[in-house]
């Protein structure tokens, strides 16, 4: 049976949070060094991808797309090819409309074109933006477009849709056939966006699946306040938000894509960003989506549930207020009776120890921002 192209989450790193129109192929092949030496693609991290303003401003006499020639000046495949040498694979950026975000060409009419043109220099990945669109052309079109033309380019290509969460994307994306989709606008270096784009999320429980995946945009853990984005920098999380911020889309099984600046990031975020429990709960073959548990007594606080193929369960409790609070679960809330004798052992997946066999209910205390996040398994 062939692999299943996107079956879990992506995982990688994304050019436009810390770098935004400032890197060349020398920036390039230096993060794939990085991503390589320092561990992120034996965690999953696998694609590395150039975000907007990696193109000429002008197509070429015949219509197709030129990479910039001061950043690139031998083309795109040298560097493609570097990448995927080291073991990594290859992303690049689109957009359905007439220009992209950044006034570069787009695809709009050049869908078999382009689609054609990524696969042969070798592209892994396309995110595929939602800018310049023409106001008549409705948005589930223009993906079923580029979605046919890469399916029929003649290389696997995941095709992640941009389309920030307009017109009810959630209802219709997966039969266009993109892998990923975000359903937000673009995510903030602050603890307010991270927030709000899981609120949204949380809406939409139900959505998501295998090879179509609930995008809440990249990964800004790291970035601490840097990033030459004005679009996106702002003034950075505390550690604990941003370990909040990676175990909620590690949970929601969101793509895990990197946006910080890996060159420099500190160990406490390399830490954070290459939790293997996190990871694997996220990697889960079954990617399925989690349940919602409210704890009443304590507001702003609440546990996400998720089953995992194993057998396992694995809960992240929240606590969002902006005060200290206890919260927890019971175990009849996760369908485990224990007036019949079962148990569940936990793992704690933040500091990764073994905490033993519990019975009926978890409940801790997490101060504002916090989170903790558990796999259980049967015990009898």
């Amino acid at each position: 049976m062939t692999e299943r192209l996107a079956a879990v989450p992506p995982m990688g790193w994304n050019s436009w949070n810390t770098l935004y129109d400032d890197y060349n192929e020398e920036t390039v092949k230096q993060m794939a060094d990085v991503m390589v030496e320092e561990g992120y693609l034996d965690c999953g991290y696998r694609y590395l991808i150039l975000d907007d303003c990696w193109a000429e401003r002008e197509r070429d006499e015949n219509g197709c797309l030129v990479p910039s020639h001061e950043k690139f000046p031998d083309g795109l495949e040298p560097v493609i090819e570097y990448v995927h040498n080291k073991g990594l694979r290859f992303g690049i950026y689109g957009c359905c409309g007439v220009k992209t975000c950044a006034g570069y060409p787009g695809s709009f009419e050049h869908e078999k074109q382009d689609a054609e043109a990524f696969a042969a220099w070798g592209v892994d990945y396309l995110k595929y933006d939602n800018c310049y669109r023409p106001t008549a052309q409705k948005a589930d079109m223009l993906y079923r477009r580029m979605s046919y033309a890469l399916r029929n380019s003649g290389r696997d290509i995941v095709l992640a849709a941009c389309q920030w969460g307009r017109e009810e994307v959630e209802r219709w994306i997966r039969s266009t056939g993109a892998h990923t989709y975000r359903s937000t606008i673009d995510i903030r270096d602050n603890w307010e966006s991270v927030k709000s784009i899981a609120d949204k999320r949380i809406l939409h429980l139900e959505e998501g699946g295998p090879c179509c995946h609930n995008d809440m945009d990249m990964l800004v853990v790291g970035m601490n306040g840097g990033g030459s984005n004005p679009e996106t920098t702002a003034e950075g999380c505390s550690l604990a938000e941003y370990q909040t911020h990676f175990a909620l889309w590690a949970l929601l099984d969101s793509p895990l894509i990197m946006g910080c600046d890996i060159r420099k990031i500190d160990d406490d975020s390399r830490n954070i960003l290459q939790n293997r429990d996190l990871i694997a709960i996220n990697q889960d073959p079954e990617a399925r989506t989690c349940y919602m548990l409210s704890c009443e007594c304590s507001p702003g606080t609440f546990a996400l549930v998720r089953p995992l193929s194993d057998g396992s369960l694995a809960a992240g409790v929240f606590n969002f207020s902006e005060e200290n609070m206890k919260a927890g679960f019971t175990f009849w809330d996760l369908g485990i009776s224990a007036a019949a004798g079962q148990k569940l052992r936990f793992r704690d997946c933040l500091t990764h120890e073994d905490m033993g066999v519990l019975t009926e209910s978890c409940c801790i205390r997490l101060d504002p921002h916090e989170c903790k996040v558990f796999r259980m398994w049967n015990a009898g």
